[in-house]
């Protein structure tokens, strides 16, 4: 009789049993078709429009929603936010924006270290906001159209920066620098066809380099003075200069009342003397004593003390109250 050894385990009965090819090929073919569909079926959000490229080049846009294209390699999508604003910093960097903004150390002044037209230097930092407005233009126009734009900012800048003062750069023309280079820039991006349309400029921070802040900010102090100077001369200018001019008008109008009144004055008594002496001519014995009785007339009421002398007046010595005094006939 023949034994086995125990040792010896058959395991030929334990392996499942192969599947037919059929199953596999089935399989096959279902993850086939669900890789199929999957890269066939693509969405685009409703701030972007999706470019269509068959075998790489251009051939649809696609609209904001479910879209459907042929499966890789054949069709694939490039997405472009057309409707959300795009920026650009220039001379920093933010790392982290929020309640309390974070910015890059890295040292970023060979693009904001920019030379003046009255040859001083400027620290500029500045942002440029942008859309997409031709995706098709944005794609395939340029190369590496985000270095080009950059590039092109910063010619710009430069320019604008220097045919200015650093007075003007610093403080007063940062409103035209801000529209003069967006004006300069969309001009250059739409000869480049770079499908840019930039919304705005702005300046963030212009100052001088850090070496010469000191100097210059004694400097700024300096002029303050000496516009808060200016500024409290003509003060003072406006407020004595129209008081006086009206005191001179007022003293001008004076006199030539007084003079129209003198001279009116002295027509009247010239006409007055000419009646006078007309009516004198006609009967000068009555106008002579016309005349006294009119003089005595504003001569009498002045006086303390009146006596009357008349050879003919008789018994008159006692109407006299002389204080005692020796009256002789």
């Amino acid at each position: 009789m023949k034994f086995s050894d125990p040792r010896t385990i058959d395991i030929s009965e334990l392996r499942p049993a192969r599947p037919p090819n059929r199953v596999l090929a089935a399989a096959a073919l279902l993850v086939l078709g669900a890789l199929l569909l999957f890269s066939s079926v693509f969405t685009v959000q409703p701030e972007e429009v999706g470019i269509v490229l068959r075998f790489g080049a251009f051939t649809r846009t696609a609209n904001p929603g479910l879209n459907f294209k042929l499966p890789a390699p054949v069709e694939r999508v490039l997405k472009v936010p057309v409707q959300r604003q795009l920026k650009q910093e220039f001379g920093f960097e933010t790392v982290e924006a929020g309640v309390r903004t974070r910015y890059s150390d890295r040292d970023l002044q060979a693009e904001s270290l920019m030379l003046t037209g009255d040859l001083n230097v400027a620290v500029v930092e500045w942002i440029a906001q942008y859309r997409v407005a031709d995706p098709y233009k944005y794609l395939f126009k340029v190369r590496n159209v985000s270095t080009t734009f950059r590039d092109i900012n910063e010619a710009v800048m430069r320019a604008v920066v220097g045919d200015r003062s650093v007075d003007e750069v610093i403080t007063v023309g940062r409103l035209q620098i801000e529209d003069q280079v967006k004006l300069k820039l969309q001009e250059l991006c739409d000869r480049y066809e770079t499908g840019i349309v930039v919304d705005q400029i702005v300046l963030q921070n212009v100052n001088p380099p850090d070496p010469v802040k000191p100097s210059f900010n004694e400097v700024n102090q300096a002029e303050q003075e000496r516009e808060r100077s200016i500024n409290e001369a003509r003060g003072e200018y406006n407020r004595v200069i129209p008081r006086a001019r009206g005191e001179a008008a007022q003293v001008v109008e004076q006199a030539r009342g007084y003079a129209i009144d003198r001279i009116n004055r002295a027509r009247g008594d010239a006409a007055l003397f000419e009646e006078v002496y007309a009516a004198y001519r006609r009967a000068p014995e009555v106008t002579r004593r016309r005349i006294f009785l009119e003089t005595m007339e504003a001569v009498y009421p002045a006086m303390q003390r009146k006596i009357l002398l008349d050879k003919r007046l008789e018994g008159v010595l006692p109407l006299l109250q002389l204080g005692g005094a020796e009256v002789k006939p």
